[in-house]
């Protein structure tokens, strides 16, 4: 199978430059605590961001230049779990979540525990991924991965700062959006993984046309499209899944627990 094929290529010991996009995703999720331990709610979220697009750069250096390893994969887990896991509950925690503490003990628990289910949710679901690699339809995710779910949470704190609103002001939007995403991260709804989309291969001019004006209108206003585009894909997992289930009551095919990361790496 091509899953086993996959698995043989990975080959002991470590290489430098995907463990270097590594590494620097990681930074990402690090910097993104401490930007929030020390008051830039911002600077923490665009961090997040940037890791990301480092941590989908990681497995394509690995493809390209011959350089898969387990070590490699396990290393792209651990970073993923900081970076996606704990960072985001952490940033959207010194930005809102502490603050409900002002409305009773109770409160302040829930903030903390909401928190807390979000960083548990994120690391249930990478090992859900790591157990069962290559055993389902790679066209598919199950449950919102783990990178988008930290887009939408850090993409909520950057709107929210960049529009002048304050952590304590919308305390339960947040609880709301934090929860939210934890929860399916670890649900089977189904989310396209877009592993369907040829980039190798001619495209009519009117797809780079598209992709032009699409990277301008980000462009214009990058918190609100960010945010807006990832809000729309967590929505997308729970809206297509029931569309599916009343267009083929029959079987539906097994879908893939990966996160963004590269299962060949």
């Amino acid at each position: 199978m091509e899953s086993e094929q996959l698995q043989t290529k990975r080959r002991k010991g470590i290489y430098l430059l995907p463990n270097l996009f590594t590494t620097a995703a990681l930074f990402g999720g690090f910097y993104g605590i401490v930007a929030a331990m020390n008051g830039r709610f911002e600077q923490a979220a665009i961090a997040i961001f940037i890791a990301m697009i480092l941590d989908g750069l990681d497995g394509r250096v690995a493809r390209l230049t011959n350089t898969q390893t387990s070590f490699g994969a396990e290393y792209d887990s651990l970073a993923d779990m900081v970076s996606f896991g704990l960072a985001p509950a952490l940033i959207m925690y010194e930005w809102s979540l502490s603050s409900m503490a002002a409305l009773g003990w109770q409160w302040g628990k829930l903030g903390w525990m909401v928190a807390f289910i979000y960083t548990a949710a994120a690391a249930l679901r990478l090992a859900r991924f790591n157990t069962q690699v290559g055993t389902a339809d790679k066209r598919f995710f199950m449950g919102l991965p783990s990178p988008a779910a930290a887009a939408c949470v850090v993409g909520f704190v950057w709107v929210s700062v960049d529009q002048g609103f304050s952590g304590k002001e919308l305390a339960i939007p947040a609880l709301v959006v934090t929860l939210l995403s934890g929860l399916l991260m670890v649900s089977n709804f189904l989310y396209s993984s877009f592993k369907e989309v040829d980039f190798k291969h001619k495209v009519p001019f009117a797809a780079l046309l598209v992709a032009v004006l699409a990277l301008m209108f980000a462009s214009y206003d990058p918190p609100k499209v960010l945010f807006a585009g990832f809000i729309a894909y967590m929505l997308s997992g729970p809206v297509l899944s029931l569309l599916r289930k009343g267009k083929r009551p029959g079987k539906e095919p097994l879908p893939t627990t990966a996160d963004s990361k590269d299962e060949e790496k």
